[in-house]
C-alpha cells in the first residue's frame, strides 16, 4: 500500500511512522521543513484531562505513547501535575469545573478537585487567596513539542518513509494522489492523508473538497525569571503557564479573528504581553523576564471538535484540533494510520463527513472551560 501524508508536524510524522511500521510505504510531504508550522509553536503542555469519553480516551492513550518515547531522539517527557481554578466572583467557570472533574473521574481520569487552602499547601509558588474553585490534573506533564518532531521524523525515516520537505504539493481532483506545486502529472497512491494544519482547507479546497476550518492566532512566551511550581491554568484570565527549561512559558491570547495562514503576524502582541506579565506576577509572584514571544496558528471548527478520518475514497484529513493538536499527536495520529490500513473504522464523533463543509461558525477559544456542555 503507498500513502502519501501532507504536513510534516506531530501528527502527520506519527501517522506516517505508524502507517510504515504497518507495512505501508509512505511519503512525507512539507511545504517547509519538518515541525516548522504549528507543531513548532506549540506550547507543550501535556494532559487527558477531558470531559468528553472519546476526548479522555484518546488523552490517555496520547500520554502513554509520549511516555514510551520520552528519553529516544533527544525527546524528553517531564512529569508535572496540572492545575486549573477560576477566581471568585467568576460564577459560570466556578460552576463549570466541579462538573467537569466528575465527568473526568467518570472516565477514569486522576483528577481532583481542592480547596483554596489545599491549593495553597501543596503548591506555595501560587496564589490562593482570590480562587472560588480548583482541581488538580495528576496525569501530566509538558515537553519541548521541537524534540517531539525531531524524534518522531527520525523514527520515520528509519521505518523507511521517505521524508520531502521544501516541497508544496496539492491533492488530485481526480483520485487519491498528489500534485506537485505548478501543475504536472499527479503522483498516484493508494490513499492520501491530509495534515497541513492551518493549510489543511487550502489544501482541501484545491480538490474540490470545502471543509469548515478556520486557523486563528494564539500566543506564548519564555520568561527567563526561574519558576519551580505546577503548570496551571488560570479560566478567569484565560491564560495558562509552565515550567521551562530557561524559567517559565506561558500563553494563550487567541485571537478569535480567522487568519491568513500564508500572511500572518508571526509576533506576539503587545497587548497580550502587558496582560500575561500582570496574570503572572498575580498568579504566580512572577515578574516574566521576557526572552521571547511569538505567535501560533490553531484550527477551529463549528463544534469545537477536530475532523479526523475519510473524507472520500482514498483521502483522509487529521485537522481542526482547537490548540490541542500537539497534545493529542501520539494518538490521534496513530488512529489515522489504523483507519488508513484498514484496522479502525476511525473515531465516529470526529468523521469530517459530519458538515457540509458551508458552514458559519464563530471561533471559539481552544483551553477556555467550556461551561455549555460541561467539558474542559
Amino acid at each position: 500500500m503507498r500513502v502519501a501524508v501532507i504536513g510534516a508536524g506531530a501528527v502527520g510524522l506519527t501517522a506516517a511512522r505508524d502507517l510504515a511500521a504497518g507495512g505501508a510505504s509512505v511519503t512525507v510531504y512539507d511545504r517547509g521543513e519538518p515541525g516548522s508550522g504549528s507543531s513548532g509553536r506549540a506550547a507543550g503542555v501535556l494532559y487527558d484531562a477531558y470531559a468528553e469519553d472519546v476526548d479522555a480516551e484518546l488523552g490517555a492513550r496520547a500520554m502513554e505513547r509520549f511516555r514510551e518515547f520520552s528519553g529516544t531522539g533527544g525527546f524528553e517527557f517531564r512529569e508535572c501535575p496540572y492545575v486549573f481554578l477560576a477566581r471568585t466572583g467568576d460564577e459560570d467557570v466556578a460552576e463549570a469545573i466541579p462538573a467537569s472533574v466528575e465527568r473526568m473521574q467518570s472516565h477514569g481520569r486522576p483528577v481532583e478537585s481542592v480547596t483554596p487552602a489545599e491549593l495553597g499547601e501543596r503548591f506555595p509558588t501560587l496564589r490562593t487567596d482570590d480562587v472560588t474553585v480548583a482541581a488538580v490534573a495528576e496525569n501530566a506533564g509538558w515537553t519541548d513539542p521541537g524534540s517531539y518532531v525531531e524524534m518522531m521524523a527520525g523514527r520515520a525515516g528509519e521505518a523507511g518513509v521517505e521524508l520531502r520537505p521544501n516541497e508544496s504539493v496539492c491533492v488530485d481532483p481526480d483520485g487519491p494522489g498528489v500534485i506537485a506545486d505548478g501543475g504536472g502529472t499527479a503522483t498516484g497512491y493508494d490513499a492520501v492523508v491530509v495534515a497541513a494544519g492551518a493549510h489543511t482547507k487550502r489544501v482541501l479546497v484545491d480538490a474540490g473538497i470545502p471543509v469548515p476550518l478556520k486557523p486563528y492566532r494564539v500566543q506564548a512566551l519564555v520568561s527567563g525569571t526561574a519558576y519551580d511550581g505546577p503548570m496551571c491554568y488560570d479560566a478567569t484570565a484565560g491564560a495558562y503557564f509552565r515550567p521551562h527549561p530557561t524559567g517559565l512559558l506561558g500563553g494563550d491570547g487567541t485571537v478569535p479573528v480567522e487568519a491568513d495562514p500564508d500572511d500572518w503576524d508571526r509576533e506576539a502582541d503587545n497587548w497580550f504581553v502587558d496582560e500575561l506579565g500582570g496574570m503572572l506576577r498575580h498568579r504566580a509572584d512572577h515578574d516574566p523576564a521576557v526572552e521571547r514571544a511569538w505567535a501560533g496558528l490553531c484550527t477551529a471548527t463549528p463544534d469545537g471538535d477536530p475532523l479526523l478520518g475519510e473524507l472520500r475514497e482514498g483521502l483522509y484529513v487529521a485537522a481542526g484540533w482547537q490548540g490541542h493538536g500537539f497534545m493529542r499527536a501520539p494518538a490521534v495520529g496513530e488512529a489515522v494510520a489504523a483507519q488508513v490500513l484498514g484496522k479502525s473504522d476511525g473515531i465516529a464523533p470526529f468523521d469530517p463527513r459530519r458538515f457540509s463543509g458551508d458552514e458559519t461558525f464563530e471561533i471559539s477559544e481552544g483551553m477556555a472551560v467550556e461551561t455549555d456542555r460541561d467539558g474542559a
